[in-house]
């Protein structure tokens, strides 16, 4: 190992967690030694390449029971097992981005006095950034906003960073098909969406008769793949490399609303139809997608109020064409293209990446 600084990136289960520490590790990599710590049995193990040195722990994402206090009290005792590690690794400063790993990691970085920083990228905070946050030297934030919900924290909106391939212009993968049909782009995160993946299935006879094509990506969790969608205008993936690609050169996004994605669309000024997923914790994956909602960028569905004739209709009016000076437009999705360019973007690594080498110690 080289004589550089020592980094703990803590950060485990979901894109949405994952992403932006890989963002933000590649573009500090030259002046640390990245050691990353993760859960079993989730995405991990896939996403984080060996060079970040992937440790593992046996943590249980809490469950609603009669066990959720003892399920709480396990992930915290595991916070001797983050202690031993910190001090075999000598780790000079940990960066952690929310999820149930940040939560022992805080406390042990706090008891060995290790200076610790927090990125959350929801605009309501995840329940570890709003009860741990005062404990960490910075709490990032991903919308300013967020700000008001975190008055006993040091908070520094710094945007929430993306993958690398977002920051430059992609060509349409050759696998995608070709025609003059609008192109959806149809996704419900890392781990897929039942909900989502099930009203396409149901409107997917009328998509493909209204000439649409469309790439849909159903999640590594949804194993079961539809029937009798063998054509030329659809495309199934459980996952891809090439998301920034497919969001930038399509025309439409169905998404549900992580932070992650908000951010990508913005980035990429793409208009959406946004389906929150209506178990997230306080609600924010709503939260996130009303500032999208509201600045006109987005069509916003409630899982609960969408059934095959709404999706089917908010499709049509979206790509409902009308003529001006004889030529033939999308009245409404251009709309929202324009709503879109207005979004402020922010380089979010860069701003990151001087808070992580403030700390860097010479030797």
């Amino acid at each position: 190992m080289s004589k550089k600084n020592n980094l703990l990136v803590a950060s485990s289960g979901t894109g949405g967690h994952i992403f932006p520490a890989l963002a933000v590790s590649k573009d500090v990599e030259d002046k640390w030694n990245i050691h990353w710590l993760g859960v079993n049995q989730r995405l991990d193990a896939n996403l984080i390449p060996k060079k970040y040195n992937l440790r593992t722990l046996s943590i249980k994402t809490p469950r609603k029971s009669i066990f959720l206090i003892y399920q709480y009290i396990e992930i915290l005792m595991s916070t001797f097992q983050i202690i031993r590690i910190l001090k075999e690794k000598k780790i000079n400063l940990v960066f952690t981005t929310g999820g149930y790993i940040s939560a022992p990691t805080i406390l042990a970085s706090k008891l060995l006095r290790i200076p610790v920083i927090i990125h959350e990228s929801n605009l309501i905070p995840g329940m570890v950034t709003k009860y741990f946050g005062f404990l960490c030297n910075y709490v990032l934030l991903g919308f300013k906003n967020t700000n008001s919900y975190l008055r006993n924290c040091k908070t520094i909106f710094t945007g929430t960073p993306l993958r690398e391939q977002f920051y430059k212009s992609n060509s349409l993968p050759e696998w995608v098909p070709k025609g003059k049909g609008p192109l959806l782009i149809v996704m419900g995160g890392s781990q897929g969406a039942k909900a989502i993946n099930q009203i396409l299935n149901e409107s997917l006879e009328f998509l493909l008769k209204k000439q649409f094509r469309i790439i849909h990506i159903i999640g590594e969790s949804n194993q079961q793949l539809f029937y009798l969608k063998n054509s030329k205008n659809y495309i199934q993936k459980k996952f891809t490399n090439e998301i920034a690609a497919l969001i930038q050169n399509c025309d439409l996004v169905i998404s549900r609303s992580g932070a992650g994605t908000i951010n990508e669309l913005i980035e990429a000024e793409k208009p959406s139809i946004l389906i929150p997923y209506p178990d997230s914790k306080n609600n924010h994956q709503e939260k996130n997608a009303m500032i999208l909602a509201e600045s006109g960028g987005s069509v916003l569905i409630n899982q609960n109020k969408i059934s095959k004739e709404v999706f089917e209709e908010t499709l049509e009016r979206i790509f409902k064409i009308k003529s001006k000076k004889g030529k033939n437009h999308y009245e409404i999705l251009d709309l929202m293209k324009r709503n879109m360019e207005n979004n402020n973007k922010i380089k979010s690594k860069n701003e990151i990446k001087k808070f992580i080498n403030y700390f860097l110690k010479e030797f």
